[in-house]
């Protein structure tokens, strides 16, 4: 079961904010007591008056600037580990009404490369972050481990084997998407979804880093994500976290590229 954050702080900052706002117009007149004294206020608007500050600026904060995610699976290896906590930049492709997700100011638009957090299609509850290969009119294929866009093979250099945890035998590849270079994970021996896609205007075409472990556009239940799923872009890492192992201090603060 999903629950759904945004929602509940939407529900609760105006609760809060009803509640204030009644009892300084209304409520408040009716409870002043004689001779200059005033009447004390009642519990809930003491708690409603004392958070509402607060839960605004998180409201306002987590739907148009920044939201925080965990990386719970490996299928971004090697771009980001399972324990990863990030800041998603929620206004780089325009301000979004929260829960409604409907676009009030257009600022910019996905480029190739971009790590994105998307709400899945097929159950827009789950967030999903996987880097953008195909924008709008685009051809994908992806056959023998190789990238084509538009025809045109993506370079890929394979580097040697990979040296970090939990990803035995893999191969550690550097790819360049246009002017993003990033790395990458193939397993030899290992088969993943292989296929052509055509990219209609309005969709965007996501993969993993971790290529042959990844659950994305190649796959039924994800397939290609619709411009107004699109949560924002993953910008930095701010702690790597896994319990019980210890915190890997060295990865805060790092750029997600």
């Amino acid at each position: 079961m999903n629950i759904d954050f945004e929602l509940i702080l939407v529900l609760a900052t105006a609760v809060c904010g009803l509640i204030w706002a009644l009892d300084a117009l209304l409520l408040g007149r009716a409870r002043e007591g004689g001779e200059g004294v005033p009447a004390r206020q009642p519990v809930v608007v003491e708690y409603a008056r004392s958070f509402f500050p607060i839960l605004l600026a998180v409201l306002l904060i987590r739907s148009f600037l920044f939201e925080p995610f965990r990386i719970p699976s490996s299928s971004m290896v090697p771009t980001l580990l399972v324990g990863d906590f990030i800041f998603v930049n929620k206004f780089t492709y325009g301000l979004r009404l929260p829960v409604l997700h409907n676009k009030v100011l257009a600022l910019g638009e996905p480029h190739r490369g971009d790590v994105v957090v998307f709400r899945l299609p097929a159950d827009s509850g789950t967030n999903y972050i996987k880097r953008l290969i195909g924008l709008p009119g685009d051809t994908v294929k992806y056959v023998n481990k190789r990238l084509y866009i538009n025809g045109e093979e993506v370079d890929l250099e394979i580097l040697g084997p990979y040296r970090g945890e939990g990803q035995a035998g893999a191969l550690l590849g550097r790819e360049t998407l246009g002017t993003v270079t990033h790395d990458v994970l193939l397993m030899p021996g290992r088969r993943s979804r292989e296929g052509e896609y055509r990219i209609p205007p309005g969709y965007y075409f996501m993969m993993g880093d971790n290529r042959d472990n990844s659950r994305d556009s190649r796959y039924p239940g994800v397939g290609l994500i619709p411009e107004d799923h699109i949560v924002g872009k993953a910008v930095r890492i701010w702690m790597n976290w896994e319990f019980p192992k210890a915190p890997r201090w060295e990865r805060i603060g790092d750029p997600i590229r």
